[in-house]
């Protein structure tokens, strides 16, 4: 009888990323492994439609002179590792080759491999360090005087052709509002008595780009009696670096971030963050590249996703759920960060709680990167 098993039969378990290893960075050792799990989904094509990567890696091998894997040219390989972006669908709702099965497929961590061994070699783009850099250009493109003319320019059709050839972004491309008044600037601290602690991760975007919506977050904490509280002196959370492969400063900003989320966990508080990529670092990711350090362990368990710990509430009794009635229709669309969380709908629950609103889910990535 054979020792393989079909794939799913068992809950899906995840190996530390060990990218200490001397292996981890040896360019040999990477194109052994991604021809054996290329020439795994090349057998089971499950993943076809989730993204670039399948497609094009398809292509590759049914164009090739043997149609397998080995017709494929390893310099080719490079066209495939370019196009994931690390969503971790196919790890998480498609692949039935993952650990705890005999083939243990990790496309995700494999692709991120390629990617750090691409940055080690100096692959990388000038541009995307720039457009992975979210909290150096977001502190000084949000300058009061500096944030008038940067959001003038990104409506500017002239110089948004130039953006494009210069960072490739496309000059159709929607580029988020700088606010000279950050997040932690409006933030106004408030204590309760409350048994409930929530302190908030701020995040590049809420800070820079969207501190209002993280102001309607801490209000509607507040409301249902949560005591709230702003993380300060932190730093990005990594994921964009992360994408790049740029290992290295994943873990020197986890370094700066882990002391001041620690000290509140040990208060007490659970952390949440707005952006569902920040909350997918700090409670998947960084616990597997950093999976000897027990304080990541215990951030990754206190944090949460906003409508997560607002579901949280209800289960307590200590939510207010009388909203008015809103009659209108609404598209929401689920992040691919936040699916592959497996925490449930707690989104869709919580709108699914006001009185004639209507909402439209759309499950199929929004295409962004979070890096364009």
């Amino acid at each position: 009888m054979s020792k393989f098993k079909e794939g799913n039969l068992e809950a899906p378990t995840r190996h530390p990323l060990n990218w200490k290893d001397k292996d981890f960075y040896d360019e040999d050792s990477l194109n052994n492994e991604l021809e054996r799990v290329f020439d795994i989904c090349h057998g089971c094509r499950r993943c076809v439609s989730l993204c670039k990567s399948f497609p094009t890696l398809f292509d590759l091998i049914d164009e090739s002179e043997t149609f397998e894997v080995d017709g494929v040219d390893k310099s080719d390989y490079k066209k495939v590792v370019d196009q994931c972006y690390l969503c971790d669908l196919c790890y998480m709702s498609k692949c039935p080759y993952v650990p705890p099965h005999d083939w243990n497929v990790d496309f995700p961590h494999l692709m991120l491999r390629a990617k750090a061994i691409q940055f080690k070699k100096g692959e990388t783009k000038l541009s995307h360090k720039v457009l992975t850099s979210p909290q150096k250009v977001g502190s000084i493109a949000s300058k009061p005087i500096i944030s008038p003319l940067v959001n003038w320019s990104n409506k500017n059709k002239t110089l948004r052709k130039v953006t494009q050839k210069v960072l490739g972004v496309h000059e159709n491309a929607v580029i988020p509002t700088y606010h000279s008044k950050r997040l932690s600037k409006l933030f106004v601290e408030k204590s309760t008595d409350s048994q409930f602690k929530v302190a908030i991760f701020g995040t590049c975007y809420g800070e820079y780009n969207d501190p209002k919506t993280v102001i309607d977050l801490v209000d509607v904490l507040r409301h249902n009696n949560v005591e709230v509280k702003l993380i300060k002196k932190t730093q990005c959370c990594g994921m964009p670096k992360m994408e790049l492969g740029d290992l290295d400063s994943v873990v020197k900003y986890a370094n700066v971030n882990i002391d001041p989320l620690i000290e509140l966990v040990r208060d007490g508080y659970k952390l949440i963050a707005p952006i569902p990529s920040c909350v997918l670092m700090f409670k998947n990711e960084l616990p597997m590249i950093l999976h000897e350090n027990d304080d990541i362990k215990a951030i990754s368990d206190a944090f949460f996703d906003p409508f997560e710990y607002l579901s949280l509430l209800i289960k307590n009794n200590h939510f207010d759920d009388k909203f008015k009635a809103i009659d209108k229709e609404i598209l929401y669309q689920v992040a691919c960060h936040q699916r592959v969380q497996n925490i449930g709908s707690h989104t869709k629950k919580i709108l699914g709680l006001i009185p004639d609103l209507d909402v439209n889910i759309a499950e199929r990535c929004s295409g962004h990167d979070g890096t364009y």
